[in-house]
């Protein structure tokens, strides 16, 4: 793996721990408004975009280490990742086969 996918990668999963932290809080405000608040999870270190899911749609995302909510338009080169689906001001994507997916399941905090 390249030192720019594996940037991109670590800044993802610095991101998704970002998230995964505020998990507590975000549960209790989803019981309320039926939404959490996330930081978007793309690999610029720099953005710090807010995105808006269901708790379902936060957890389905959350079920494969290898998947990432980003705001529409930051996907990573073709080589690191893939849109996958696109949701209401977001989207969803897989990383490649390889590096980038085996960096993002060795950073999976819920794995760790």
């Amino acid at each position: 793996m390249d030192e720019r996918t594996r940037r991109i990668g670590v800044n993802e999963a610095m991101f998704r721990e970002v998230n995964e932290r505020v998990r507590e809080v975000n549960d209790t405000f989803a019981v309320v408004t039926g939404q959490v608040s996330i930081v978007c999870e793309c690999g610029n270190a720099s953005c710090v975009e807010r995105l808006s899911l269901t708790a379902e749609e936060y957890e389905s995302l959350r079920s494969e280490p290898n998947r990432f909510a980003i705001a529409p338009g930051h996907a990573g080169p073709s080589d690191v990742e893939h849109v996958i689906a696109e949701h209401d001001g977001w989207d969803l994507v897989r990383k490649a086969p390889g590096g980038p997916a085996n960096l993002a399941r060795a950073t999976d905090p819920r794995e760790t």
